[in-house]
């Protein structure tokens, strides 16, 4: 097996799908608590080696969002780019989950979602929000245009 191959296995088995603070602003002050902020994270595609994804959103703070029961708004943006080389340790299904988070206590969970266009060999990254009971319709999307030396393989 090619040292190469074996470094991109290793790195899809070991790389959690985890969002890294990158940066942050806030938007409203409060007296008691954390501000309520803007921030940055990236996400690298846990099957996709050499693509990071940048989402950013809004946090709720003060009393609630310091004792983790705030329930963040559901718009976020997402801005996904090839960081180094593209390559895929195994076939990716046409669709699928990468990162899920929480952003309530019980009920809103905020979603990455990896769509693959096979006739442009395109990457297509979609972030939203979900309820239990009622979604949101708000979301966002971002493409990472694939070099066609490097066709991405499907399951």
């Amino acid at each position: 097996m090619p040292w190469s191959l074996l470094l991109l296995l290793l790195c899809a088995v070991a790389a959690p799908a985890r969002g890294e603070a990158i940066g942050e602003v806030d938007t409203v002050f409060k007296f008691i608590g954390p501000d309520h902020k803007v921030v940055v994270e990236a996400y690298d595609d846990p099957r996709v080696a050499g693509v990071s994804c940048y989402v950013s959103r809004a946090r709720t703070g003060g009393i609630k969002g310091a004792l983790g029961v705030a329930e963040d708004r559901a718009e976020a943006s997402i801005a996904c780019s090839q960081v180094a080389p593209i390559g895929f340790a195994r076939p990716l299904p046409r669709q699928e989950e990468v990162f899920t988070e929480r952003m309530s206590l019980l009920f809103k969970k905020l979603r990455i979602v990896r769509m693959v266009d096979a006739a442009r060999n395109t990457l297509v990254y979609m972030t939203y929000s979900d309820r239990v009971i009622e979604g949101y319709p708000q979301n966002s999307v971002s493409v990472v245009p694939v070099d066609r030396g490097t066709p991405i393989p499907l399951r």
